[in-house]
Parts: structure tokens; C-alpha cells; sequence
């Protein structure tokens, strides 16, 4: 049943849990690069889904604006010396509206996290915005609504169970 509901929360038998959930274990803290209007695109699931696979997603600020999504403030948890560090094992870039100001502050994080070799998570318009910066043509993928980079290897997600099954692979 719980696979079925694609909650973010694992049933817990534990008879004080409140409501009888209880969060998914955490197996990893991502870096999610913040964008303005950020959005996974076509895949708005997208989120709850890497965290029912225990990936803990930080927000990282890739601008010198604050960054407010639906009306409330979202507070950066995570530096891009995170992902030199190995604090973060992977780096989402969702879909948003393109800020030319933070495009170098993007580009940065992730060639960073390629460098480490860490996979890189990609919605929507964060798609060409991550194949620009890592120097790979973004028009063979313009219709794919999400990638994962890791490495040289560029892995189409159409859908989003193709999400989860990547989000699974991530250590």
C-alpha cells in the first residue's frame, strides 16, 4: 500500500507515532540549487519522491538574493564548500525562471559537483541550464523533462519512476 500512495512518509508500527507515520530514513543529503519560481517542471512529485527515496534535499543559495517560493522564505542550508567537502552527495537543479544574475553562481555548483562525480539531478529549464555549464549540447534533450548527469553519462528520466529509480542509485 505504501508504494502505492508514493508518500514521502514510511508507515511506522510503533503505537505512539503520530497519525501511525513516521518520515523515510535518511540515506543522503543532496544540494537543491535554488532558482527563482523553482519548479520540478513537468514532474511536480519530483521532490516528494527523492525524499521517500532518503535523499534529504538542502537548499543552497546560487544567487545574492533571498529566495521566496509561494510566498515563504526558503533559508539556504548548504554551501557550495559542501559539495567540495562531501557534505552533499548530489545536486538537484530544478526548473525556474533563469536569473542572469546567479547564472555564474549556478554554472559553478554544477561543474563543482561534476567534478566531485556526483550525480546531478535536472528539471525542466534546469535541463539546458546544467548541459550548457557542463559544455554538452542541450537540444538533443529539450523534450526530456528531467536528466541525470554523473559523470560523462547523460541518463534521459522520463518519467517519474525513472526519478526514483535514479534517486535509488544515489550513496
Amino acid at each position: 500500500m505504501y508504494a502505492q500512495r508514493k508518500a514521502p512518509f514510511a508507515p511506522s508500527s510503533s503505537p505512539g507515532s503520530r497519525y501511525g507515520y513516521r518520515p523515510a530514513p535518511i540515506r543522503a543529503r543532496i544540494g537543491l540549487a535554488m532558482r527563482r519560481a523553482m519548479t520540478f517542471g513537468d514532474m511536480p512529485d519530483a521532490e516528494s519522491v527523492l525524499r521517500a527515496n532518503g535523499l534529504s534535499l538542502a537548499p543552497m543559495s546560487v544567487g545574492d538574493a533571498g529566495m521566496t517560493v509561494s510566498g515563504t522564505s526558503v533559508l539556504a542550508t548548504a554551501e557550495a564548500s559542501d559539495l567540495d567537502s562531501g557534505a552533499l552527495k548530489a545536486l538537484v537543479v530544478p526548473a525556474g525562471a533563469a536569473d542572469p544574475d546567479a547564472a555564474d553562481a549556478l554554472t559553478d555548483v554544477i561543474t563543482r559537483a561534476c567534478t566531485k562525480g556526483m550525480p546531478v539531478f535536472a528539471f525542466g529549464e534546469g535541463v539546458a541550464a546544467t548541459l550548457t555549464a557542463l559544455g554538452h549540447d542541450p537540444e538533443p534533450y529539450a523534450e526530456t523533462p528531467a536528466v541525470l548527469v554523473t559523470g560523462s553519462t547523460i541518463e534521459r528520466l522520463p518519467d517519474i519512476a525513472a526519478v526514483a529509480a535514479a534517486a535509488g542509485r544515489v550513496h
